[in-house]
């Protein structure tokens, strides 16, 4: 197997135990060569030297092909806010298959779940259901356009909106690409998109009131939206500050501009999402992941005067799709966002700050530079006592930690954690103190045995 890096023996025992616990793993993505490509169909869930195959879930334990058990801190990528196998989510899917799966019909599972997210996210009086988060964001950014008669938009450095194409502007460039941090750069995240793609991009900074609003006032009148997440996942889990999305909210209004808030992610961040924790109500509001309690889903909504837009009976805007309204994901997330109650989210929100405390802690003690952010039950690892307010500030973090994230994750997930690779965890709600306190030992472990190698090859993130 090649190796990834410099390395020392410690790495290589860890290597090593990931290979002896995940024997099946390994032959699996052998096979899987035959026919994916790199034996890989969603690339975020791949990670070096290959990924585990799991085979079951149950509450917030997930078990792979080897039977290894873990503690799922990754949760599908945010999405499994309830864990696995819910028994009330369980037994409506399986009703509704027992009825059929789909129709060329509306189904009215779809309005009962309409009418629960209208109820509870401020910004939501009209919604429509997609398949995606992808193309949820899509859709929204072409309301925008469609409403305001102008192309142009404005997103964050480092903000993540699924892989439209419009979307995959500055996600993750390095900072040489990434040009002045006031008026950034726009680099593809991705090749195969066109170059004139990006002549309607406009990239600012997060948290910077005063380049964003330069870049307002140079493309006032061309602007048709500002696209946002309150808190950027993918860039490291970074919350907005509260002034921010206030400068936000009072320039667009100010300026005739729509105000996207992606909340794919951020629902789960109290009961009408992070909008409601800021006490800030954009125009538009896009959602996934955790309104389809597990299966795959997409919304966007908001004003009825722009939604209105897509009406059938004389709207103008056309939004198809064959599995829109899937009645399997409606049953399931009706389920899901009925049980996701104020105290429910108080519950989980509580376990992570828990967690972020628990984790800071240990890198104190152990005298390694690490940090977290996040908000409620989200949050990043950052080898970095630095504080992380924008995407520059995670990159920076990250292009100075090395090989030492590759070699964490592997380290937790032979202690039983399952993270994201990019060191990012997500909470569940059937998880109580034992998983905390079970995902802060094991990380204490995993920063005893790396600290020999952090002082050999990364000597700056020793304290």
């Amino acid at each position: 197997m090649k190796k990834v890096g410099s390395q020392n023996k410690e790495t290589q025992a860890i290597l090593d135990c990931y290979f002896k616990r995940t024997t099946k793993s390994r032959e699996l993505n052998s096979e899987a060569t035959r026919s994916l490509p790199g034996g890989d169909t969603r690339q975020s869930v791949y990670f070096y030297p290959y990924p585990t195959y799991m085979v079951r879930g149950e509450g917030c334990y997930i078990f792979d092909q080897d039977g290894n058990q873990y503690i799922d801190y990754m949760n599908n990528y945010t999405s499994l806010f309830h864990g696995h196998n819910h028994r009330k989510i369980r037994e409506v899917v399986t009703k509704q298959l027992t009825c059929g799966t789909v129709f060329g019909a509306p189904h009215k599972s779809q309005f009962e779940l309409a009418d629960i997210i209208c109820e509870r996210v401020p910004s939501i009086e009209n919604i429509r259901f997609c398949n995606s988060g992808t193309e949820a964001t899509m859709l929204a950014i072409r309301a925008a356009r469609a409403y305001t008669g102008k192309d142009k938009i404005i997103k964050m450095e480092g903000g993540y909106h699924g892989t439209h194409d419009v979307a995959e502007a500055s996600v993750s460039p390095s900072l040489e690409e990434a040009g002045d941090a006031e008026s950034p750069n726009v680099v593809p995240y991705s090749r195969g998109i066109p170059e004139n793609t990006f002549e309607n991009v406009v990239i600012v900074p997060f948290n910077n009131v005063q380049a964003t609003k330069s870049a307002i006032h140079a493309h006032r009148d061309e602007l048709a939206a500002i696209i946002v997440e309150p808190v950027m996942n993918a860039a490291g889990t970074i919350p907005a500050t509260k002034e921010y999305l206030r400068f936000l909210r009072d320039i667009t209004k100010k300026e005739g501009i729509l105000l996207i808030f992606d909340e794919v992610a951020t629902l789960r961040m109290s009961f009408g999402g992070a909008q409601q924790y800021y006490e800030i109500t954009p125009d538009l509001t896009t959602l996934g992941k955790i309104i389809g309690g597990g299966l795959p889903v997409g919304a966007f909504g908001g004003r009825e005067d722009i939604m209105s837009m897509f009406s059938p009976k004389e709207g103008t805007l056309h939004h198809a799709g064959t599995f829109n309204g899937h009645p399997l994901a409606m049953v399931a997330g009706i389920v899901a966002m009925q049980e996701s109650t104020i105290e429910v989210y108080k519950q989980v929100n509580a376990l992570g700050d828990s967690l972020r405390k628990g984790i800071n802690d240990v890198f104190a003690d152990i005298g390694i530079a690490g940090s977290t952010s996040g908000m409620g039950s989200l949050l990043t690892i950052h080898y970095t006592t630095n504080e992380i307010k924008d995407y520059r500030d995670s990159k920076r973090a990250q292009d100075g930690s090395g090989q030492l994230p590759t070699f964490m994750h592997l380290c937790l997930l032979n202690h039983g954690i399952f993270m994201a690779s990019r060191g990012q965890l997500a909470l569940s709600t059937p998880m109580r103190e034992d998983e905390i306190r079970g995902a802060v030992n094991a990380i204490r472990e995993a920063c005893v045995t790396l600290k020999p190698y952090i002082h050999q090859f990364l000597p700056h993130l020793i304290k």
